[in-house]
Order: C-alpha cells, then structure tokens, then sequence
C-alpha cells in the first residue's frame, strides 16, 4: 500500500470530506483552539499600526470594542455550524441559492489563500531573525516555505490536527506573551505609555478607522467560524468558546502589538508598523519564537478552512478532503515566497470587510430572522427544493451583496467616513435584505437545522 493510500485511510475514521456532521468538542477546548487561533502575528502586527497615531489608552479601549462587536457578528454565524453540521461557506446556500453561493465560495478560497501567504511570510521573517541570530545564516523566503509546509502537513490531518495542536500552541504563546508584557511594563510604567509615547505631526489613523479595523479583523475571521464550531458538542460551547477564546485572543494579540510598538518608541526607536523585526529586536528573539508559534496554530486553521470550502463548494459532489488539501497547500507553499503582498496588507484587510461583512449580514438575516433558524435538507441538495431559487441563485441576496459591498468600498476609498466602512456597510446589508425577504419569511414548520446531520457523530475527542 502507497503512502498516500495509508494515509488516506488513516484519516477516513476522522473524515472531513463533504457533507454535515455531528460534533463533540466541548466550551473548553473550543475556546483553545480560538485563543490560539488569533494569538497569531497579523493580529499582533496589526495593533502596531494603531500607534503613537491614537493615544496608547485610547487603543486599549477601541480594540475591546470592536472585538467585542466583531465576535457578536463571529459567534452568530458560528452557532449556526454548530446547529447545521454545515461549514461557513456551505451555509450560504441558503440565502444565496445552490449557484449562487459559489461566488462567496471562490471570493473565501482567494482570501484565505492571501492571508495563508501573509501569516507564512510573516513567519518566514521572524524565525529568519531567530536562525540568523543564532548561526548567522539567513534566507526568509526559504523559511516562510518551510514554515508553510509544516502548516499544510498539520492541516492534512484536518479537524483532529488542528484541535490536537491548538491548545498547546495557546499555552506557549500565553506564557510568551506575558514574558513581553512584564518586560515592557517595568522598564515603563503604565502612566508612560499613557502619556509620553511622541505624538506624530501627520497622523494617518483616527479613532474611528482603528474600530473599523478591529471589527474587520473579526470579520475575516468569521470565515471560518462555522468550519470549527460545527464540530461543538452543544450550541452553548459553540457560543461561549467562540465568544470567549476569539475575544481573549484577539485583546492580547493586539494590545500586545500596540504595547512593543509603545515600548520601540519609549526606547527612542524607530515606528516601523507592520515590521515583525523592528518589534523583535528590541525585546529579543523569544518575540520571534512566538511569531513562529503563532502562525503554526492560525495557518493551520486558514489551510483547513480553504479546503473545506472547496470540499463543500456543491452538494452531491465527491471531491476528497486529502488531494484538495495536498493541492491547495501546494499552491500555498509556492504563493508563500512572493513577499511584495505584504506591502498591501491594509488594502487586503480593508477589501475583506468589503465583500464579507456583507455577506454575513445577509447570513444572519437570512437564518435567524427570515428562516426561523432552520434550515431543511433541501439545503443538501445539488439541483431543485428550497434553496434553488431562479437557477439555483437568489437574486435578491446577490443584489443586496453587491450594494453593501460598493459601499464598503466608497465609504472606505472614495467618501472616507471617520468610523470606517465596515460597520455601516454590515448594517446596510442587514437592513436592505430584511426588507427584501421578509415577505418570504418562513413559518416555522422546516425541519430543524440539527436534524441535517443525520449521520452517527464524525468527531472524536
């Protein structure tokens, strides 16, 4: 028997392939594998683009909010993985039609692809630092591939790899994270960062574009909300480990950020945002360890997420979770070298609040409030039932999506609003498919969205 043969057969008692399934996880260890999840550098980093430009306090508190309105949006569409068995992207068959959804389908592979590449370069360059620190050697394009073939052989192993890992990264990149903040916070007191960081004469962040990024990083997170909470044993570890583990995560990822890049600039550094170096040098190379780890934990939950959106992309297709997996991270690895998208990572950040908020806004209304959170089996169905629509697309949501995704764009770009674009654009959305649907709202009598995953429990603890 090939390699490959062993190994897919390894892998079917834990199958990840298509269709809803049954899960067993509990509030604990899905608040690990969220809290690992976005302890992870493009969060980190992200927080250093937030000062000196908004006082360090100020920071403190916009990031609280918009993560805690970010997970609302997060925990939401997750619960209804957990109610369906479906993954986020399968799941939008039913406000967008069978067709139809696969223009969120191909618009989620692409940014998932694009943060896969970010999160491997990023690492690429931390533990580029840490070698070259050590031995004097140093190649970051070598090592952001390398890193990402480590991410996609955990990946291949699907749902059990990443909850098998994610708690133990979570553990190592806490104790690494409290190390930097004691540092930070008794070479300079708390008043310090308050008060003396130097204000910049141009400042390009307000207060209100810093919320909107926080919220936006949670919406690029909700992508996979759906992919890891459909494997939750109850709809309340689905809501409290989300919840809790994205929310802590995300707080300590950035405020952490914000914190190095406070304490660069107390030590007479230079600003340099978004530079995992400029914030390593100054607190050694156990910073970079972390990087490392981080990005362990969080592309091996964006790998995953990539290839369930394919697996799942049609009903009654048999597309196989291991050759999508070797494929896709194939491209990955190779996309991981090309290190220029890195100079593009707020226009990255801004299009997917663009397209996604959106898309769960129309999520959210079409399930809770238009479907009486239920969806039936038609939702499983390749042609033909509930969710067919006009040839398979639900012109109504398509259209609704469009608008809120132009606006996004004008509100961000061409009209700059000084709260952002995000969250105008999600309430939109809301309010203008509510008022389109409502007159196809359901009854109530569908079948009840667990009773999708009919088959015996895919999860194992």
């Amino acid at each position: 028997m090939s390699l490959y043969s062993r190994l897919e057969q390894r892998l079917q008692s834990q199958s990840d392939d298509a269709g809803p399934v049954r899960g067993t996880y509990s509030a604990g260890r899905l608040l690990m594998i969220w809290l690992a999840a976005n302890l992870v550098v493009t969060t980190l980093l992200t927080g250093t683009l937030f000062v000196p430009d908004v006082p360090y306090g100020l920071v403190l508190l916009l990031i609280v909010g918009g993560t805690v309105a970010g997970a609302a949006v997060l925990v939401a569409v997750g619960t209804i993985g957990r109610r369906t068995g479906l993954p986020t992207m399968a799941l939008t068959r039913g406000p967008f039609g069978t067709r139809g959804s696969l223009l969120p389908v191909a618009a989620n592979v692409v940014i998932l692809m694009g943060w896969s590449w970010v999160q491997a370069m990023l690492a690429g360059i931390a533990l580029d630092y840490v070698v070259a620190t050590f031995t004097g050697f140093s190649n970051p394009v070598i090592f952001a591939a390398l890193c990402q073939t480590i991410v996609v052989i955990l990946a291949i192993f699907g749902h059990a790899g990443v909850a098998r890992i994610e708690p133990w990264f979570a553990v190592i990149i806490l104790s690494i994270a409290a190390y930097i903040f004691i540092v930070a916070f008794t070479s300079f007191g708390p008043t310090e960062f308050v008060s003396a960081i130097p204000e910049p004469d141009e400042p390009f962040y307000s207060p209100g574009l810093v919320f909107d990024v926080v919220l936006a990083t949670a919406i690029s997170w909700t992508v996979l909300a759906a992919d890891i909470n459909r494997f939750a044993g109850s709809t309340r570890a689905s809501v409290v480990g989300s919840g809790v583990g994205y929310t802590l995560s995300t707080v300590i990822s950035m405020s952490l950020g914000a914190t190095a890049m406070g304490f660069v600039l107390l030590r007479g550094g230079e600003a340099i945002p978004f530079d995992p170096v400029t914030i390593i040098q100054p607190v050694g190379w156990i910073f970079g360890v972390a990087i490392f780890l981080s990005v362990m934990a969080t592309n091996t939950m964006v790998v995953y997420g990539m290839v369930t959106t394919v697996v799942n992309a049609l009903p009654g297709t048999r597309v196989r979770f291991l050759p999508t997996a070797l494929v896709l991270g194939l491209i990955s690895i190779v996309g991981a070298t090309f290190f220029g998208l890195l100079d593009q990572f707020t226009t990255f950040l801004v299009t997917i609040g663009a397209l996604f908020a959106p898309i769960f806004a129309i999520m959210i209304v079409d399930y809770y409030l238009i479907r009486r959170a239920s969806y039936d089996r038609d939702i499983l169905r390749a042609t033909g039932g509930r969710y067919w629509y006009v040839g398979g697309i639900n012109w109504l949501a398509i259209g609704a999506w469009v608008v809120g995704a132009v606006l996004a764009y004008v509100w961000a770009y061409v009209w700059p609003l000084p709260f952002g674009s995000t969250a105008p654009a999600f309430v939109v959305t809301f309010v203008l498919y509510l008022a389109l649907s409502l007159r196809s709202r359901t009854t109530g009598s569908s079948v009840p969205a667990g009773n999708l995953a009919v088959e015996e429990p895919a999860v194992k603890k």
